[in-house]
């Protein structure tokens, strides 16, 4: 039973019994609970106005010095601001709390909750997935090409070109680079079609040659002597020997054509108008269509891989996720020094936002109740504090009803 309707029962009864005590015979027992009855009744129609005025004019009459709360509205409003920003919300108390907490450890643990639970990692995995197809990955093309071309502008490519070119000397790759060619035009010159091709480009060249004389006369009659297939087998035979004198490792030869190598890569490291050709080359191509195009779909298959390995995790539960994330939790606990200065940053900052956004908790209040109006305002008061006052007339009902007894036993005494 609401107390509304318990307090307007109680005055009721009263006014009842009052009424029920005036048409019964005149004996003791009747003029006590008469009595009682009219104190009672008094005290509840006390307690009732008393309330009553409290929130609003008893039977719409605008008698002085009722309708308190509205007519003190902005008192009241005043006292509420006061109270949160000065008792219950005050600044120190919100900092000592904050001061007493591990905002690193409880995060920890409210986040080792959540990766424990399956249904999370996957939903997590899930919004992942989604989060990266949507990425809008042809929009970060032109990006990456400007920043790639920005960097490119400032770096020294003549410095960059000699550190790695030494860098390869040194381990051997220039050596290895040679090797690889020397390999490479062996298979070919060892090919048949590569000597028919010597032999008829050897024979088309002999036959060009004009020479007078007994010299004349001596070429003509070789050249009337080999054919191209002949030329073709010996040219392929000097190749390939040539070939060998040089991937000896104690060969005059190799050694020389080494040294050319490397000479000639020093002096195109060091050649500024060289090198600021080849970055203005390079800033063309990067800027290009073409670097674009290759940007957006290496961006695409990673995309692609990533989402994978997303679908992957969650058919498995996330054990992966859950995987990074322990190894992730393992590695910083053992930073003590690191989560306390985290701490201290994580709280200086929260501090820091409370004192300088504390003035907003009362702001807040007072916008928030500005937009009720009267009746609101009222309807909200009685729902919070009015059960309670409805005590007030029953406890005076009752409490007059006992008073009144007393009374008028002091009276017949």
């Amino acid at each position: 039973m609401k107390s509304r309707n318990l307090a307007t029962i109680s005055l009721a009864v009263m006014a009842c019994g009052f009424l029920f005590t005036l048409f019964l015979p005149e004996n003791l027992a009747v003029i006590l609970l008469r009595g009682g009855f009219e104190a009672g009744l008094v005290g509840g129609i006390a307690d009732w106005f008393a309330v009553t005025a409290l929130f609003r004019h008893p039977l719409g009459l605008r008698i002085p010095h009722t309708s308190l709360l509205l007519k003190n509205r902005d008192k009241l409003i005043q006292s509420l601001i006061s109270a949160m920003e000065n008792e219950l919300l005050n600044k120190k108390s919100i900092e000592n709390k904050l001061r007493s907490f591990n905002i690193v450890s409880m995060g920890a643990v409210m986040l080792t909750r959540f990766f424990s639970r399956r249904k999370a990692r996957t939903e997590m995995l899930e919004q992942l997935k989604e989060l990266v197809l949507r990425l809008p990955v042809e929009q970060a093309v032109p990006y990456l090409q400007s920043a790639a071309a920005g960097y490119l502008r400032e770096a020294d490519l003549g410095g960059a070109a000699d550190r790695i070119a030494t860098s390869l000397m040194n381990d051997g790759k220039d050596i290895a680079a040679l090797d690889y060619a020397l390999e490479g035009i062996s298979n070919w010159s060892g090919r048949p079609e590569t000597r028919a091709m010597l032999g008829k480009i050897a024979s088309e060249k002999l036959a060009e040659v004009k020479l007078g004389g007994l010299k004349g006369m001596a070429f003509q009659a070789f050249v009337g002597f080999v054919d191209a297939d002949m030329l073709g087998e010996m040219l392929q035979g000097m190749v390939q020997s040539g070939i060998r004198d040089f991937r000896e490792e104690d060969s005059p030869y190799r050694e020389q054509i080494i040294r050319e190598i490397r000479v000639a890569l020093f002096q195109l490291v060091k050649d500024e108008e060289k090198m600021a050709s080849l970055k203005n080359w390079a800033l063309n191509e990067l800027q290009g269509e073409a670097a674009a195009e290759f940007l957006q779909q290496q961006l695409e298959s990673l995309r692609g891989k990533a989402v994978l390995m997303l679908e992957e995790d969650k058919a498995r539960g996330g054990r992966r996720l859950f995987r990074i994330y322990s190894g992730l939790v393992r590695r910083i606990s053992q930073e003590q020094e690191w989560i306390h200065s985290w701490e201290d940053r994580i709280r200086t900052t929260l501090i820091s936002f409370v004192e300088a956004n504390h003035y907003r908790i009362g702001r807040l209040v007072k916008e928030n109740l500005d937009q009720m109006d009267d009746a609101a305002l009222v309807s909200m008061l009685e729902e919070k504090v009015g059960k309670d006052l409805q005590w007030i007339r029953v406890n005076g009902a009752v409490c007059g009803f006992v008073v009144g007894l007393a009374l008028t036993l002091i009276q017949m005494i």
